[in-house]
């Protein structure tokens, strides 16, 4: 009998494959970063080939590390950076056009001529969001519109479309599948009927063959391989030469494994947190940060900023909802600091640094490298360090940029709610960021509530292996789900009001200087 279930977390900055067993415990762990692509200020992309490239390697990995081999896995789990776009011929399997990423901001020109007609939520009573860079459908319209030849072969029905879960469940089983979660970030599909919005579609200029099916996020999709066997196939050829085509010609490590889970990733950190009940919330801090409300079997509108979404879709069960509170930088910041001022050589060197001050020197440092997301969606803000003086030192800004997360978090919750009318008691975190002392600590003290850290903080991947787990009888319920969590470390606020309240009103007044700031 099998014993394990693989999870593929195909995430902003790498691309994982995690092997947990049935108590949810982590067996084995195998991670690649892949490059990010700057062609333009506000331009992000990715090489989806690499990215598959990448895949294959960490399945291959993760098995090795264990020390076992396909039929030990009883079924793979998919979660992935959600909105990311990728365009590709579905006979060659070759991308049109490098992945778009979710931090892009090209499409900003398509949403504004959206928006002069009804407004930024022009789409929200049907989709849950507005109409911002963010999501799918507009980046869809930008390849169709300015690769030369995509939109004649879209319409000729040569072109698929997906989110990265869609290209990864593609190129291992030859699906062209989504679920409810990522479907219902790409701004196209319709939140109560949980199909494709034909009006939509219109007004994008999207063929809807171009699009994924929508299923569940706990179901068998297919098999690994089975691409392989459609070769030959009259309708499914494979170009010679082509490195992508060829690659996927070689046995897959989880050969005739089936796929049968697939989460967007902050659902899927939901999920593996076991917030199954309307009322309970989690905030996952990765290269963006992330909280999700459970809301139920209804979705409710929100009025302060926040996205209506799917939380998730268990086979034939009815679809739960959530509330999310998006911010697009905050890992990420941490990583530039890194990368573009190389203040720090490594991540994980920046709480050091920002413990050598005891307060952030009077700077605070608005990361709206994308915009910014929730409450605010305003893509013509731009970053901001704001309160400079001759005193503030590296030590004073490594502060502000891990302070930077625990403002916007702070922001997100209040609208959450302000929207839900519940008053959160404390709050589940995971995500790399979750181990940094320092920063939930501070998490902790703006907050007002405790701050709770599980034993398995990567619950993205766990999250994607127990959807697939359901699917295949691996787990049989919640409440075996439930019993595998487990509290690891907790922070409770030791800061005064007063200065809680101080600290946040100059956050507050810092995010005023970025709005506006391109034409």
């Amino acid at each position: 009998m099998p014993k394990y279930i693989a999870a593929i977390d195909q995430g902003t900055t790498s691309t994982r494959c995690m092997i947990f067993d049935h108590a949810g415990n982590v067996v084995a762990v195998d991670q690649k970063e892949h490059r990010q692509i700057y062609p333009q200020p506000g331009w992000v992309e990715h090489d989806p080939l690499e990215i598959w490239a990448r895949t294959q390697e960490v399945m291959r990995g993760a098995l090795a590390d264990a020390e076992c081999n396909a039929s030990d896995v009883a079924a793979i789990g998919v979660t992935n950076q959600r909105e990311t776009t990728v365009v590709w011929d579905k006979n060659t399997g070759q991308p049109v056009y490098n992945a778009i990423v979710w931090q892009d901001t090209r499409t900003d020109t398509i949403c504004n001529e959206l928006a002069k007609n009804g407004g930024q939520d022009r789409l929200r009573a049907k989709t849950g969001l507005p109409l911002a860079t963010y999501f799918s459908g507009p980046k869809v319209k930008w390849i169709l519109d300015n690769v030369p030849g995509a939109r004649a072969k879209a319409e000729n029905g040569d072109l698929l479309f997906g989110n990265m879960d869609t290209w990864v469940i593609w190129n291992l089983t030859g699906a062209h599948v989504t679920d409810v979660t990522n479907a219902s970030r790409t701004l196209l599909m319709d939140l109560h009927t949980l199909d494709w919005d034909e009006e939509i579609l219109r007004l994008l200029g999207i063929p809807r063959a171009m699009l994924p099916k929508i299923c569940s996020s706990s179901e068998i999709y297919g098999h690994v391989g089975a691409i392989l066997r459609r070769a030959q196939d009259r309708h499914f050829t494979v170009a010679q030469g082509q490195r992508q085509a060829q690659g996927r010609r070689q046995a897959s490590p989880l050969q005739d494994v089936p796929v049968t889970g697939d989460l967007g990733d902050q659902q899927a950190a939901l999920f593996g947190q076991t917030c199954f009940s309307p009322g309970e919330a989690k905030n996952t801090y990765g290269t963006g940060c992330f909280m999700l409300l459970n809301m139920g079997e209804l979705p409710v509108p929100s009025n302060s900023g926040l996205l209506t979404t799917l939380a998730y879709k268990i086979g034939d069960q009815k679809a739960v909802y959530a509330l999310e509170g998006s911010i697009a930088i905050t890992g990420a910041l941490v990583q530039w600091l890194r990368d573009n001022l190389g203040i720090i050589s490594k991540s994980s060197e920046v709480e050091d640094l920002a413990q050598t001050v005891e307060d952030n020197g009077g700077i605070y440092f608005v990361p709206a490298f994308s915009g910014l997301f929730a409450p605010y969606w305003k893509s013509d803000a731009r970053g901001a360090i704001v309160g400079m003086t001759r005193y503030v030192n590296k030590g004073h800004l490594a502060r502000a940029v891990l302070e930077a997360t625990v403002y916007q978090t702070r922001e997100v919750l209040d609208a959450m709610e302000k929207d839900s009318g519940v008053k959160l008691k404390a709050l589940k975190v995971d995500g790399g960021m979750v181990f940094n002392e320092l920063l939930m600590q501070f998490q902790a003290d703006i907050l007002d509530v405790p701050v709770i850290r599980p034993k398995v903080a990567e619950t993205t991947a766990l999250g994607a292996a127990y959807a697939a787990g359901l699917a295949v009888g691996f787990w049989k319920n919640y409440d075996e789900l439930r019993a595998n969590w487990g509290k690891d470390k907790e922070w409770k606020p030791q800061m005064e009001a007063a200065q809680r309240e101080k600290l946040f009103s100059g956050w507050k007044k810092a995010v005023t200087r970025t709005f506006d700031w391109i034409e």
